[in-house]
């Protein structure tokens, strides 16, 4: 194990990401132009944890730190350990709001190790290994591959006993696509709505997801005219209303006036993916009314790291 100097720093930047689209359970994911910021310097000794915007004065300032917990697995699959560590997290990602704002942590946490091992000449992780490594926090690689990789994305996970190995590949999404996210004040638990999920599916909701979200793949890059159609899903948006009444409500009233929405990943965001400029006056007024913010959100660049060396302050 070689132990990195200290006065090294690294920072990365990170997107969110919405995933599942409706029909694409833990398969699709979509980043999206909110950022977290993350900055490491290597020290004599100890951790110094300092979190500014989103999640602060919330998360934990120490080795829990999702951020600190990534660097560690980094570091360690890197064969690399640090004397001591400060990082600095600045956080535009809301948390427990369906954004990915964990797997933005895990995967801005390893690209930062990127930025230290690149000053000593240790080679720095692929893509394809940062999403391995980002996906094993999560189990599945829908959030982690649109952080990573950026755009729209089709994630897919091969189920072996010892370690299941993730993957992803980018679409191009079609240029006339805008994107509304609709952030609601009201926080949600992942693993809390995942458990309002049936143990099995009957074989014709399956199949109805399976083709919706293999159209989804044709209407994000070929045919947005198709979107309505292809966001439909019977597996999980609808078993998960009675926790979110009001992003449920709203995603209804999105779809009665012809624009494609879904709840973003577990919610309780909602996300509108519309060939329009802008949405329905009535959809805004129900989203002022109740809580959320709603505004047009470009696309999310994928994972960006760079390196330097502290200065003496």
């Amino acid at each position: 194990m070689r132990t990195l100097p200290v006065g090294l720093t690294a920072s990365s930047t990170v997107a969110a990401s919405s995933a599942n689209l409706g029909p694409g359970f833990d398969c699709l994911g979509l980043a999206l132009s909110l950022y977290d910021e993350i900055v490491v310097e290597t020290t004599e000794s100890g951790l110094v944890v300092e979190v500014e915007g989103e999640g602060a004065g919330e998360v934990p300032l120490d080795s829990t730190h999702l951020v600190v917990r990534a660097i560690e697995h980094g570091l360690q699959t890197a064969g690399l350990a640090v004397p001591g560590l400060k990082v600095r997290c600045r956080n535009d990602i809301p948390h427990a709001r369906g954004l990915g704002s964990s797997a933005a942590a895990v995967v801005g946490g390893l690209a930062a190790v990127n930025g230290l091992v690149g000053q000593v000449s240790s080679p720095p992780f692929s893509h394809s290994e940062l999403i391995q490594l980002a996906s094993e926090f999560e189990g599945h690689p829908d959030n982690a591959s649109a952080a990573v990789l950026g755009g729209a994305v089709v994630s897919w996970s091969e189920h072996d006993p010892v370690l299941p190995r993730y993957s992803a590949i980018q679409l191009r999404l079609h240029p006339d696509i805008h994107l509304f996210p609709a952030i609601p004040q009201e926080r949600s638990s992942t693993a809390a709505t995942r458990g309002l999920l049936p143990e099995t599916v009957r074989h014709v909701d399956a199949r109805f997801n399976i083709s919706r979200a293999a159209l989804l793949v044709v209407a994000l890059t070929e045919r947005p005219d198709l979107l309505m159609e292809a966001t439909e899903d019977v597996l999980h948006q609808s078993q998960r209303a009675p926790a979110m009444p009001r992003s449920a409500e709203f995603l209804e009233l999105l779809r009665r006036y012809g624009i494609a929405a879904v709840l973003s990943g577990a919610g309780p965001t909602v996300i509108a993916l519309t060939t329009a400029p802008e949405l329905p006056v009535e959809a805004l007024e129900y989203g002022a009314a109740n809580g959320f913010t709603v505004s047009e959100t470009a696309v999310g660049q994928g994972v960006r790291w760079t390196s330097g060396v502290a200065v003496a302050s």
